[in-house]
């Protein structure tokens, strides 16, 4: 699809909140939009309650596999979403960049990665409603 909106989501192990953005904004764009996840230090695999929280909503992100965030990356996005990261993720003019104050679910139950998950949901419907005016 010519001219899709791009977004990476960046935390920084990328195994759970990143992760599941990206899994939201996939599934809720419907192939109108590009998705990226990426972690500053990035874990060995994505937290099991993250997989678990996300197949309750029929997200399937257990496929998925951490990975290091790159100036690339960034520099290729519209839109960077941080949780959490902090300064270390590179800066390139013309790209937009919004910090997600969130929990990191990593060593949470379930019960908080559901509260994270959905605070989650709904930023990136309102995101979404919002590239998708744009364009």
């Amino acid at each position: 699809m010519p001219n899709r909106p791009s977004v990476l989501f960046v935390c920084v192990h990328n195994a759970g909140r990143s992760q599941m953005a990206a899994g939201f904004m996939t599934a809720l764009s419907g192939g109108r939009v590009e998705v990226r996840s990426a972690g500053s230090a990035p874990a060995d695999q994505i937290n099991p309650v993250a997989v678990q929280a996300m197949s309750e909503l029929g997200i399937d992100i257990s496929a998925n596999t951490p990975k290091i965030l790159t100036p690339d990356a960034v520099e290729t996005s519209e839109v960077v979403i941080t949780m959490g990261c902090g300064d270390t993720c590179p800066f390139f003019p013309g790209v937009r960049y919004e910090d997600w104050e969130l929990t990191d679910p990593a060593g949470q139950g379930i019960e908080t990665v559901r509260q994270v998950r959905d605070a989650i949901r709904t930023r990136v419907e309102a995101l979404l409603a919002e590239l998708l005016s744009a364009k």
